[in-house]
C-alpha cells in the first residue's frame, strides 16, 4: 500500500514511484521543524475513510496561502516576537463573508525568518492567539521555491512571458520545481496537523500552492477542497510550453472547486485540460464542470472584491482629511490624474508615461492644467527586469518634466517611497481620473478602491468644498488586459500597447461632461459596493459546499503515484468483477446470455489494426460450443466486415452498426431491428457533413449502411468541438422532419435511424430466448463506452421483468473504473480475455465430466 504522506519528494517531482516503509512516527499537534517531511506509514491510503485524529467536530474553514495574514516584529525592549493581524491581507478580509459561526484557521508562512530554537514557541503562540499554523521554510529552500520557481517560471509564464532566452526568466530548472513540490508538501503536512477531514473545508490560494491539492487528496480522499487562482491563467499555446504542465493540471483537478477571476482565465484552463488531458467540460444550470475519474470538478468565475469597511474607516480618519487638504492646496487649479502600480514589468508604468507625453504633445492646452501622479509601490519580485523598469521610469519622468514643466510645476509627480494607506486614499480622493495600464494583471483592485474613495464622506466633501448632496463623479481608464476590466463597463478600456489610443483615452477622460462622469461613477459604485470581498468569499463557500455535496455517498479510492495521483469516485454498489465469482455463477446456470462489445472491449481503443486476434476468436468459438450459451458480439463496424472477420464462428451472433443489423448465427440472414422505408435523408445530411469536413482539417466522414458519422478525432480539439456543435445544430435543423436522430459522441457527430442503439440487441436476445423457452438465468454484458450503457440499462431493468429467471445472475460490466450504469468493472482488455477464457474452460470441464461418470 502507498503511504499517506508521500515521503520521497524528489521521486514525486520526477513522477517516479516512491519507496515506502519504516516505523510509524508521531508528531506534536504543531510541528515546527523547518523542512520536516512526515513519513507516516498508512495501510489505508486509498480507502474511503478519513481517520485522522481530531478533537474538533464542527465545520471549519482552513485557509491556506503563501503568507499568513499577520505582521511580525521584535519588541525592542525584550527582543520577543510581537504579532498582529495584517488588515490589508485578502485572506483576513475574506473572513467577513464566511459567517461568524464558521471557525477559520490559517496556514501559511511568516514574512520574517524565525530562528530554529524559537519556532516551537512561535507556532504555539500563533495557534492559540490567532488560530494560525505557520509553515517554517528553510531560507535556501524558500528562495528556490518563491524567487526561483514561482517568480522565475510561473509568474512570467502566467503573464504571457516566454523564457525565449536566459535573460527572459531563464530556462526551466528542475531543481526549482523540486523545491516547489517540497514546499507544497510542507504546507500539506501543516494542514494535516489541524484538519478534521470529515467536517472541515480547505481553501487554497494562488499559484504558489498549485500542487497542494494532490497531497491533500491523497491523504484524505474525501477532503472538501477549493482552490482560487489570483493570477491570470494563460492560453494553451503559452501554458503548454511548461515542462511540468500535466502535473500542475492534474494537481489542480484534485480540487472540488477551482476559481478564476474572469471567464477568459477559466476558458484557458478548460482549453488546456482538453488539449493536454483530453477532458471535456459541460455547463449545466449555470455551473461549469469537468468530469475527472467520476468526480465533477466545478469551475467558479467571480472576480474578487475589496473590503469596503476598511476603506471607509480610513476615509473617516482625521489624518486622511488633513492629507486631502494638503493635496488640495498642492494641486490647486490643476486636474490630477492618478496611477498606482507596483514597480514591475507587467504594470505598464512606462507605457502610461509615454501616453502622458503623447497627450502633452498632441494637446498642448493641457500643459500646466494637468498633472499625473504616479505612485510606484516596491516590486514584489527582484532581478534585472525590475531594475530596468525603474531606470526607464525615472528617465521618462525626467524627460517629460524637463520638456514640458516649468519651475515649481512638474507634469509628472513620481512617488516611489512607501505610503501609508491613508496617504494613498487621499490621492484617490483628489484624483479626477485613475489610470491603470497594466499589460497583464490577474485582477487589480486599484479601480475598485478609487471608486469607493471618490464616493467620500461629508467631512471630506467639506474639506474639498463640495456639496455633500451632489452626485459623486469619477473617471477610469483601464487596460483591457486586467481582470477587473470586464466588471467596469463604464470605464474607458484601452490597449496599453497602443500609446496613441491611451493618450486619446486620457484626453477623453479629461473633457467628458460632468453628468457623464456622475453616471459612470454611480454605475461603478453600485457594482463595487455590492460585490465586495465578503460577497466573493460567501459565494465561493456556497459553491464549494455544493461541489462537495455528494462526497459521503460515493465510494472513493486513489490510483497513481506521485503527482499523477487522482481519486476515483463511484457509486457505492460499483465493484470489481472477480473471475471466481462469475465462474461460480456460470457453473450453476444453464440458460446463459452473453453480450460482448467489440470496439474497445475485445480490441483496444485507438489500435490501427482492428482485426480480431486468434486468441479472441478461439475464446468466442469455445463459448459458442456450449449449448447452454447464446453469445452475441456487438460492434459499430458494418456487417460486411464482421461477416468476414468471424466467418469461422458458426454459432456466434453478430450485431453490426450498433444494433441496426442483427444475425443470430452464421447460417441465418441479416435482419434489421428498426424498419426504415428509405435512406433519402442521407442525401440531405451528407452534403452538410462534407461542408464541415472541408472547413475542419483532420475531420472525416464515415459512411455506413444505416448511418453517417462525422469524426473529428484528429482535428484541433477546440475548433473540432466548436464545429461539432455547429454541425449538430445544422443537422438537427435540416433533418427535423426525417425519422432519424442526430447525436454527438466521443469526437463524433452521428446521424442514424431513430431508436437504433445497442440496447436493441439486448432486448432482441432476451426476448428471443424467452420465446424459445430458455428463460435466461445468467446474463453477462461487457462494454467500454457510452454506447454500451444502453445495453446495461436494458439488462438491469430486465431483472425485475418476466424476461429473466427469478434467480437470474446478472453481470453488467464496464471496462475501467468510471461512472456507469453497470454494477461491475474490470480493469482492461487482458482481464476480459482471462475471464472469458475461464468461462470457456468451465464449459469444457462440464462437457467432459459426464463422459467420465461410470456406466451402470
Amino acid at each position: 500500500m502507498v503511504s499517506r504522506s508521500y515521503s520521497n519528494l524528489l521521486d514525486l517531482a520526477s513522477g517516479d514511484s516512491p519507496s515506502f516503509g519504516g516505523e510509524r512516527k508521531r508528531f506534536p499537534r504543531v510541528a515546527t521543524f523547518p523542512g520536516l517531511l512526515s513519513e507516516v506509514d498508512d495501510e489505508t491510503c486509498n480507502s474511503v475513510g478519513s481517520e485522522a485524529p481530531s478533537s474538533v467536530s464542527q465545520e471549519r474553514m482552513i485557509i491556506v496561502g503563501n503568507q499568513l495574514p499577520l505582521r511580525a516584529h521584535r519588541n525592542e525592549d525584550n527582543g520577543e516576537w510581537c504579532f498582529s493581524w495584517d488588515e490589508d491581507s485578502l485572506l483576513l478580509q475574506l473572513k467577513d463573508g464566511l459567517g461568524e459561526d464558521l471557525e477559520v484557521i490559517y496556514v501559511g508562512c511568516l514574512k520574517e525568518q524565525v530562528a530554529l530554537n524559537e519556532q516551537d514557541d512561535v507556532a504555539q503562540t500563533l495557534l492559540e492567539t490567532f488560530k494560525c499554523v505557520p509553515a517554517f521554510i528553510p531560507p535556501e529552500l524558500f528562495t528556490k521555491f518563491y524567487h526561483g520557481f514561482c517568480k522565475q517560471h510561473l509568474w512570467p509564464l502566467f503573464h504571457y512571458m516566454l523564457p525565449l532566452s536566459p535573460d527572459l526568466g531563464g530556462r526551466f530548472d528542475r531543481s526549482l520545481w523540486q523545491a516547489y513540490v517540497s514546499v507544497n508538501k510542507i504546507f500539506a503536512d501543516k494542514v494535516m496537523e489541524v484538519i478534521s477531514p470529515d467536517d472541515d473545508y480547505v481553501w487554497v490560494h494562488d499559484y504558489h500552492l498549485m500542487v497542494l491539492p494532490t497531497f491533500l487528496r491523497k491523504r484524505f480522499n474525501r477532503v472538501k477542497l477549493g482552490f482560487f487562482l489570483h493570477s491570470p491563467f494563460p492560453s494553451s499555446e503559452i501554458y503548454r510550453t511548461l515542462p511540468v504542465r500535466d502535473e500542475i493540471l492534474r494537481a489542480l483537478l484534485n480540487s472540488d472547486l477551482i476559481g478564476f477571476h474572469t471567464f477568459d482565465y477559466a476558458r484557458h484552463f478548460l482549453s488546456c485540460c482538453g488539449r493536454m488531458l483530453g477532458l471535456s467540460y459541460q455547463s449545466k444550470r449555470g455551473y461549469i464542470g469537468l468530469e475527472y475519474y467520476g468526480r465533477t470538478v466545478s469551475i467558479k468565475i467571480l472576480p474578487v472584491g475589496i473590503h469596503i469597511g476598511q476603506l471607509q474607516s480610513v476615509l473617516n480618519l482625521p489624518e486622511t482629511a488633513a492629507k486631502v487638504a494638503e493635496l488640495r492646496d498642492q494641486f490647486r487649479g490643476q486636474t490630477v490624474m492618478l496611477g498606482v502600480d507596483d514597480m514591475d514589468i507587467f504594470k505598464g508604468i512606462s507605457l502610461k508615461l509615454l501616453a502622458m507625453e503623447q497627450l502633452l504633445m498632441q494637446h498642448p492646452e493641457n500643459r500646466g492644467e494637468v498633472v499625473l501622479v504616479q505612485i510606484a509601490n516596491p516590486a514584489r519580485g527582484r532581478g534585472r527586469d525590475v531594475q530596468e523598469v525603474q531606470s526607464e521610469t525615472y528617465a521618462t519622468v525626467k524627460r517629460i518634466n524637463n520638456r514640458f514643466g516649468r519651475p515649481g510645476y512638474d507634469l509628472v509627480v513620481l512617488i516611489d517611497t512607501p505610503l501609508q494607506l491613508y496617504e494613498r486614499i487621499a490621492y484617490y480622493v483628489i484624483a479626477e481620473c485613475c489610470l491603470v495600464t497594466a499589460v497583464r494583471d490577474g485582477m487589480n483592485l486599484i479601480p475598485y478602491e478609487y471608486i469607493i474613495c471618490r464616493q467620500g464622506n461629508e467631512k471630506l466633501d467639506e474639506t474639498l468644498g463640495l456639496d455633500p448632496s451632489a452626485p459623486k463623479k469619477s473617471m477610469l481608464v483601464v487596460s483591457e488586459f486586467i481582470g477587473c476590466s470586464p466588471s467596469l463597463s463604464g470605464a474607458i478600456r484601452v490597449n496599453p500597447w497602443n500609446i496613441d489610443a491611451v493618450a486619446e483615452a486620457m484626453d477623453s477622460a479629461l473633457i467628458v461632461s460632468e453628468a457623464e462622469k456622475q453616471l459612470r461613477h454611480e454605475k461603478h459604485y453600485r457594482y463595487v459596493s455590492t460585490h465586495d470581498v465578503a460577497y466573493w468569499a460567501r459565494s465561493f463557500l456556497q459553491d464549494l459546499e455544493r461541489a462537495c455535496g455528494d462526497h459521503l455517498r460515493r465510494r472513493c479510492w486513489g490510483i497513481g503515484f506521485g503527482l499523477g495521483f487522482r481519486v476515483i469516485a463511484l457509486d457505492p454498489n460499483f465493484r470489481k468483477l472477480s473471475v471466481e465469482h462469475i465462474v461460480s455463477a456460470y457453473r450453476r446456470t444453464k440458460n446463459r446470455a452473453i453480450l460482448l462489445d467489440y470496439d474497445g472491449t475485445l480490441m483496444p481503443t485507438g489500435s490501427l489494426n482492428t482485426t480480431p486476434n486468434i486468441e479472441a476468436v478461439g475464446i468466442l468459438n469455445n463459448l459458442c460450443q456450449d449449448p447452454k450459451n447464446v453469445v452475441f458480439l456487438v460492434s459499430r463496424k458494418d456487417r460486411k466486415i464482421l461477416t468476414e472477420w468471424f466467418s469461422c464462428c458458426k454459432k456466434l451472433g453478430l450485431a453490426a452498426e450498433n444494433g441496426y443489423f442483427i444475425r443470430p448465427n452464421h447460417d441465418s440472414d441479416w435482419e434489421t431491428c428498426v424498419s426504415l422505408p428509405d435512406f433519402d435523408w442521407k442525401q440531405i445530411a451528407e452534403p452538410v457533413m462534407k461542408l464541415y469536413t472541408e472547413t475542419t482539417d483532420g475531420s472525416t466522414i464515415e459512411t455506413k449502411e444505416s448511418a453517417l458519422v462525422w469524426n473529428f478525432l484528429y482535428a484541433d480539439p477546440d475548433f473540432g468541438f466548436c464545429q461539432a456543435k455547429e454541425l449538430l445544430d445544422h443537422l438537427e435543423s435540416v433533418l427535423a422532419n426525417e425519422p432519424v436522430s442526430v447525436k454527438s459522441g466521443q469526437h463524433v457527430v452521428e446521424v442514424k435511424p431513430q431508436g437504433v442503439n445497442k440496447g436493441l440487441v439486448a432486448e432482441h436476445l432476451l426476448t428471443t430466448m424467452r420465446q424459445k423457452g430458455k428463460l435466461p438465468d445468467f446474463v453477462l454484458c461487457i462494454g467500454d463506452d457510452r454506447s454500451d450503457e444502453d445495453m446495461f440499462e436494458v439488462i438491469m431493468r430486465a431483472k425485475t421483468s418476466p424476461r429473466l429467471s427469478p434467480v437470474a445472475e446478472v453481470f453488467a460490466c464496464t471496462v475501467g473504473q468510471k461512472p456507469s450504469k453497470a454494477k461491475y468493472y474490470v480493469e482492461d482488455r487482458s482481464e476480459i480475455l482471462r475471464m472469458l477464457q475461464a468461462l470457456a474452460n468451465a464449459s469444457e470441464q462440464a462437457a467432459i465430466r459426464p463422459q467420465l461418470l461410470p456406466v451402470d
